[in-house]
């Protein structure tokens, strides 16, 4: 856990790095032009300059540069970055989405992230809260006289259209989201939560479902037609180049809508999915994920991305792990409520177990076994897939490599080394054994046995 604070030195900007004793992250701080070990405070510093801080920023993503208190970076002719200060907590109220500003703060974020479905956004560096509820009201009556901008935007942007600017396509009309729909979607998450659906699930289902409901007003949601989703497909899903998978979760949250809220008389069977894509899943060799995993020399990082591939975990089940998931005693470690709500364990070496040790004498996490910034606070998947790309570029891999490629490469290898395929899905928690099959296809141990017709000509 690294604490970051501005100080000055000999009349310079400073920031100052706070860490319990690890050699490896002292490599790291090494990287950094001008790093300083400070004698009287017992800690590093490095130059408050852009330069410093973006290297900084790339050794260490789980340290947001937001700890700081800056709003805004720029550089002068000095390299030392103009600072303006925010200590004002502002609300902009987007639709089903709040949108709060603020100050870095530990009471703060640890109050925001107790708010169902928060989520902190690292890329635009404020906090995301779900507009349903009463959550406008206790928003202000925790900031009290601390808010000092609150705006309500009475549009509805697509829930896509991140996606759709990054591709280059053009923007969707902006369409005023109908109270109706509100009361819709609001109905339709009750539903799911009392169905203990997951926060995931929930979160996208719903935005799916608002995103569809927009396109057809002003039709009601009573009148909807299966010819409604066509139209959708082609004028939206098409027009814009989302993918397979988006487009099949639109239709799953629809059906659901129509079919358990809204009680339709439609035949909710009639929306018709996509052909289905085969495709085969992508895997590292056993030197790339070894070059790969050296490359993470931040013993936080390195046993992040090793315990993935050497247990085959989703990235949501490795920021769920706790301390206490860890059987090492049985060398078992026990995964909790993962995908459709199932636990099971899966073994885990001895070696592993040993990295997880020494990790654990280094950061000695509170409640989750990876913490991110906020002391308890669970990891997040942004920083997660920032530290593996961040190896993946120092093991000179060209390849664009994803976190699932570990979990793939992990069930392909097992398969290679003869491990019976029931027992993988089993480790892997796959439900269907067909999912489960699609390794044989990319496994190499028969496939290098056969032998061409060419060589006998």
């Amino acid at each position: 856990m690294i604490k970051i604070s501005r100080i000055k030195h000999r009349e310079q900007d400073r920031i100052l790095l706070q860490f319990p004793f690890d050699n490896e992250i002292v490599k790291l701080v090494r990287q950094i032009d001008g790093a300083t070990w400070s004698q009287t405070r017992k800690s590093w510093h490095i130059p408050f300059t852009s330069d410093a801080i973006s290297r900084f920023s790339m050794l260490f993503p789980e340290v947001p540069i937001h700890e700081l208190g800056i709003k805004e970076i720029t550089e002068n002719k000095n390299d030392t970055p103009a600072v303006i200060e925010s200590t004002d907590i502002s609300m902009e109220v987007h639709g089903k989405k709040i949108i709060v500003r603020l100050p870095e703060d530990e009471k703060d974020s640890r109050f925001l992230s107790t708010i169902k479905f928060s989520k902190w956004n690292t890329i635009f560096s404020c906090w995301e809260i779900p507009n349903f509820r009463d959550n406008i009201g206790l928003l202000k009556e925790y900031f009290g006289n601390r808010l000092v901008n609150f705006e309500v935007k009475e549009t509805f942007q697509p829930v896509k259209q991140i996606f759709v600017e990054n591709n280059r396509a053009p923007k969707p009309d902006r369409r005023e989201l109908d109270k109706e729909i509100i009361i819709h979607i609001d109905n339709l998450i009750q539903w799911m939560e009392h169905k203990r659906y997951s926060p995931s699930t929930i979160d996208s289902y719903s935005e799916a479902v608002q995103l569809f409901l927009s396109f057809v007003f002003p039709k009601k949601a009573t009148d909807i037609e299966a010819d409604d989703m066509i139209r959708f497909v082609n004028e939206y899903i098409i027009k814009y180049h989302l993918s397979y998978s988006y487009q099949n979760q639109v239709i799953n949250g629809v059906k659901l809508f129509l079919r358990e809220v809204i009680k339709t008389r439609l035949d909710v069977e009639k929306f018709e999915r996509p052909r289905r894509e085969h495709k085969l899943p992508n895997v590292l060799s056993k030197g790339e994920i070894s070059v790969l995993l050296k490359s993470a020399v931040n013993i936080k990082h390195n046993a992040m991305l090793s315990l993935i591939y050497a247990c085959g975990l989703r990235r949501s089940e490795l920021i769920n792990l706790k301390p206490i998931d860890v059987d090492s005693k049985r060398n078992l470690l026990i995964i909790r409520q993962s995908k459709g709500k199932k636990d099971r364990v899966v073994p885990i070496s001895e070696k592993i177990i040993l990295m997880l040790r020494k990790y654990y004498e280094a950061y000695r996490p509170r409640t989750w076994l990876f913490e991110g910034h906020i002391v308890g606070g669970q990891y997040s998947e942004q920083s997660l897939q920032s530290v593996l790309k961040q190896a993946v570029y120092k093991a000179g891999i060209k390849k664009p490599v994803t976190l699932h490629w570990l979990r793939h490469s992990y069930a392909t290898h097992l398969l290679e080394a003869g491990t019976d395929l029931r027992f993988i899905q089993e480790i892997l928690g796959h439900k269907n054994s067909k999912t489960t099959e699609i390794y044989t296809h990319v496994s190499t141990k028969s496939l290098q046995n056969i032998k061409s017709p060419f060589d006998d000509l």
